[in-house]
């Protein structure tokens, strides 16, 4: 991979800013210390970054894709009234890979689970 500032640049946002963020966030982020950057650059290098497992894409319903920087296993909550992406650790689908594994012989390289409801500010309201 060749290297390319803009690239550690977006790849460093993410990682120091965990929140989740979108690419609208990244770009906002840096643009002000960046101008030459665009919008565009920073969709192409989050997605390269992504398909190169540097990050993780995490597709929100009805809202924009977010990235996360923690690359060990674990899943996401999604609220689907804000578009909060929390992390939560589910050690138990290691069982579920294992007995994969046992009934089919597939090896699961990578995986991505997230559960869709209400997160709990939003029920407050």
């Amino acid at each position: 991979m060749r290297y390319s500032k803009q690239r550690e640049l977006i790849l460093n946002t993410v990682l120091n800013n965990r929140v989740h963020p979108t690419a609208d966030f990244v770009y906002n982020f840096l643009r002000e210390d960046n101008p030459g950057l665009s919008l565009g650059t920073v969709y192409r290098n989050l997605n390269f970054l992504a398909e190169n497992n540097m990050l993780k894409k995490i597709s929100v319903p009805n809202g924009s894709d977010c990235f996360d920087g923690t690359l060990t296993d674990h899943q996401h909550l999604v609220c689907v009234k804000c578009g909060e992406v929390s992390d939560i650790c589910i050690p138990e689908l290691i069982n579920i890979e294992k007995s994969i594994f046992d009934k089919t012989g597939f090896s699961i390289n990578t995986s991505s689970l997230a559960f869709e409801g209400i997160c709990g500010k939003c029920k407050k309201k």
